[in-house]
């Protein structure tokens, strides 16, 4: 994981922590990282809720929690991650999945295309 992202985790995990003695016994300790006051899983629903409500106010367009994946996939291709690398880090197995499913083309990466297919053609690579 990036270092913004276990940062975020391990302070995650100190407010649990702080939640956990304030729920004294009605706590149970499931082994999860991400539960309610209580201890226990989330509802997909309420996820689904407060996340659309964090894009909204973020001026961001409506999206899934799992829309999440094809960002990351995108993303790391767009800053050169090998696609291998990516097919790793989101548990696929098969390298089509990867790039048919999650990556997607933007305008960027078409622009630094037709950029590179210039520069070939110009003999200035």
């Amino acid at each position: 994981l990036p270092e913004f992202a276990l940062a975020s985790l391990k302070a995650h995990r100190a407010r649990q922590a702080e939640e956990r003695l304030q729920a004294g016994p009605a706590w149970q300790d499931m082994g999860l990282l991400f539960t309610t006051w209580r201890g226990t899983p989330l509802e997909p629903r309420y996820v689904a809720h407060y996340f659309k409500g964090v894009l909204k106010l973020a001026g961001l367009p409506d999206s899934r929690v799992y829309d999440l994946r094809h960002t990351c996939a995108t993303l790391l291709l767009c800053q050169g991650v090998h696609p291998r690398v990516v097919m790793e880090i989101l548990g696929h197995i098969q390298i089509s999945l990867t790039m048919n499913t999650y990556s997607h083309v933007i305008p960027q990466m078409q622009e630094e295309a037709a950029t590179k297919m210039d520069d070939l053609m110009s003999g200035n690579e």
